[in-house]
């Protein structure tokens, strides 16, 4: 019995230091952001949480969607939105304005299916007859690409002739209703296209009409963690992270 009951101690003692030492599991710190933001951090944010004890999460949505929820109290870390959301947030007094940091900015680009062929896009006119040839294209409902495609289209003329074979999603699945083969062709930033392994990229829009969505960085100022927070919008900055962001189909912010 006396043997039975040192035991049953061992086991207890041991059970408690794990806890107290490695057992517990690593604080977490929220992002509010879309996939461009979920793919890098899932690459930095191992060596963040062996660095700091943090782990990042990204709560991945629309951008759109994300600054909605953070107008409506959701509690987060950071917000990584397209730079006129993050400012509009700071005006409300959502995140703390000294935190804003310009990330990474993503061009348009056009999707298809892997292995399809590849449609010409090389031009103005040749994107417009691509577009017009095609069976079904599909953009985001909301998203600051879709406000430049929008004035694009109307720019060409076309957007009442594209209207009838468009698909707009409320979600992220450009580049898998693409890969899926229910739609043709796929118009979104080009880090998303990259991320989807049944999707491929056909190329950006042609220099004279395409942009570039800036993604932002801002500390929620009701953040239990403000300090790791900032201190993982630095890493996101940093040159190692430099080569993530530019292996993802983005561009480093300046």
């Amino acid at each position: 019995m006396t043997c039975r009951i040192k035991a049953s101690a061992l086991l207890l003692a041991a059970a408690t230091l794990m806890t107290a030492t490695g057992g517990a599991s690593s604080p977490e710190l929220r992002i509010l952001g879309s996939r461009v933001t979920k793919v890098i951090v899932a690459e930095l944010g191992p060596q963040f949480e062996k660095d700091t004890g943090f782990t990042p999460i990204v709560d991945a949505s629309v951008a759109q969607v994300s600054k909605r929820k953070v107008e409506a109290g959701e509690s987060f870390d950071i917000a990584v939105l397209v730079d006129f959301q993050i400012d509009d947030l700071i005006k409300q007094g959502k995140l703390i304005a000294d935190s804003r940091t310009d990330l990474m900015k993503s061009g348009i680009g056009v999707a298809v299916k892997r292995g399809a062929p590849k449609p010409d896009i090389g031009t103005v006119e040749a994107f417009k007859r691509t577009l017009l040839a095609a069976k079904s294209i599909t953009y985001l409902k909301e998203g600051a690409s879709t406000i430049h495609l929008r004035k694009v289209f109307a720019q060409l003329g076309i957007a009442d002739a594209l209207l009838p074979k468009t698909v707009q999603t409320m979600t992220e699945s450009v580049s898998e209703l693409v890969a899926d083969g229910q739609v043709e062709l796929g118009l979104i930033v080009i880090p998303n296209i990259m991320s989807v392994a049944g999707a491929e990229l056909v190329g950006p829009l042609p220099d004279e009409i395409n942009s570039y969505v800036m993604f932002t960085a801002a500390v929620s100022p009701h953040s239990q963690h403000i300090q790791a927070a900032r201190d993982m919008i630095k890493m996101l900055k940093s040159p190692e992270a430099a080569g993530v962001i530019k292996s993802k189909g983005n561009e480093p912010a300046g």
